[in-house]
């Protein structure tokens, strides 16, 4: 599997790095994150490991103040944590 995104026979013996990236156009705060995380990419790629960058949710607390969302942006933060645990330790 990890052939098809593009490992080859030396990376193997790498540190596979996990990046998640938060980054959304929802919300002008994670905009600019996704340059944040290519530049994590980059560094660790340069440290001899082989970074993978994955996806995580993100909620508007400004989107969604007085709206029936509000009663997911605190409750947002545990299942951030948790899908980033979920997709490192899977």
């Amino acid at each position: 599997m990890l052939r098809a995104v593009g490992f080859e026979g030396s990376d193997f013996i790498k540190p596979i790095i996990g990046v998640a990236n938060a980054h959304s156009t929802i919300t002008p705060c994670n905009m600019g994150i996704n340059d944040f995380a290519m530049r994590a990419m980059a560094g660790a790629k340069q440290a001899g490991a082989m970074p993978q960058i994955f996806g995580t949710i993100t909620i508007s607390d400004g989107i969604s103040m007085g709206t029936e969302g509000m009663k997911y942006s605190l409750v947002s933060r545990e299942v951030i944590a948790d899908s980033i645990e979920t997709v490192c330790k899977g």
